[in-house]
């Protein structure tokens, strides 16, 4: 060990050698990388090369919070993992990946989903949140959260060929209700599995994420605080936004109901009537008349079927006489997303009352059914 350096191990010296020469960084602020507590929500996409380089870069102690698990579409783009890792915890994965990359840190695995009740425990420790989850409740959450804690949160989202990075609540500035006062009508926002994302697009968002993380953990450069940066993969163009102060952390005294604020746990939501898929199982067993309707896309019904019949859903719109309305009606598509949409689409604007929509869709079939169905 060299004496110049006494709290880092002559392996340690070795492996962080190009930050202890790196001007204006060097070993003050690889010490801060070594006491520092970073816990990133979500070990998908954008979490997945946000957690690589935390640890290669010394990150202390880093809390992994993700209820997930591992399946064949994550692949093209969650570098962390690979085919045999499929169907388990992708924080379990990601946390003896990350040990095997970099045995000096400390790896806490939260196998659970971040919500109203437990945000405030799970983040109270964190010196830097790291928000890489792919929904408005839960960004709402984390912001919020970090705004009631006084906790930095670096902010990044992704969404077919273009990207978002932001800091938000950095000394109490703008957060991302600032940057968000009211979250989009869920019907308006498809998300990655209906609208599809580049592959590396996560990567070089994620790779800005872990950049803010380090600059505000050490304070080499002028963190993200403020703007926003939105890139664009095809044009290879970054555009920053400034982002007005709407002094909307007044508003924030407490953690509330987010799905019911972003519009996802309506009266008219919880209406919509479903079958499980046991329910399902046990009609086709009996021989029960009834229609199966599967609103995936052609390639995806290649992978794997029910059986049903095929209607994607930009196609609805023009298919509604296929729909019957003289029986039951189960719709369906890969997790029970799309299918509840156009569940209530097709009841709000063609009055059908036999609708149901198949809960948890293809894959809670996979896992609790037919557990050799192929998975995406």
């Amino acid at each position: 060990m060299d004496k110049d350096n006494p709290d880092f191990s002559q392996e340690e010296q070795i492996r962080y050698s190009r930050h202890f020469v790196l001007p204006e960084f060097g070993v003050p602020s690889q010490h801060k990388l070594k006491n520092a507590r970073v816990t990133v929500v979500g070990a998908g996409g954008l979490g997945c090369p946000v957690l690589l380089y935390l640890a290669a870069a010394g990150i202390g102690s880093i809390k992994i919070i993700d209820d997930d698990q591992i399946t064949l579409s994550n692949l093209q783009r969650q570098v962390l993992f690979t085919t045999d890792d499929i169907n388990q915890s992708k924080a379990l994965v990601a946390s003896n990946k990350l040990k095997s990359l970099n045995p000096n840190i400390r790896v806490e695995v939260v196998q659970a989903k971040l919500s109203a009740a437990n945000a405030l425990t799970l983040l109270s420790d964190s010196d830097v949140i790291v928000d890489c989850t792919d929904n408005f409740p839960s960004r709402y959450l984390i912001n919020d959260a970090s705004v009631l804690l006084d906790k930095p949160l670096v902010y990044g989202s992704v969404f077919r060929y273009e990207g978002q990075v932001a800091v938000f609540n950095f000394n109490k500035g703008v957060n991302y209700r600032d940057f968000f006062p009211l979250p989009p009508d869920p019907k308006s926002v498809p998300n990655c599995e209906e609208g599809g994302v580049l592959g590396v697009l996560p990567g070089i968002i994620g790779c800005m994420q872990a950049n803010e993380v380090l600059k505000i953990i050490t304070g080499f450069g002028k963190p993200l605080a403020g703007e926003v940066v939105v890139y664009d993969s095809v044009s290879l163009e970054s555009t920053r936004i400034k982002i007005p102060n709407r002094n909307s952390r007044e508003s924030i005294k407490n953690l509330v109901n987010y799905d019911e604020f972003c519009g996802l746990n309506t009266p008219k939501a919880s209406l919509m009537k479903e079958v499980t898929v046991q329910e399902l199982k046990a009609m086709q067993e009996s021989g029960e008349d009834f229609q199966l309707i599967d609103v995936r896309e052609p390639h995806e019904y290649d992978i794997c079927s029910l059986g049903g019949e095929l209607i994607p859903q930009g196609e609805i719109p023009h298919s509604v006489d296929r729909v019957s309305k003289d029986k039951k009606v189960i719709v369906q598509c890969r997790s029970g997303a799309r299918s509840g949409n156009m569940v209530q689409w097709l009841e709000k604007n063609h009055g059908f009352t036999n609708l149901y929509n198949l809960k948890g869709g293809i894959l809670a079939w996979a896992k609790e059914i037919d557990t050799s169905m192929p998975t995406y």
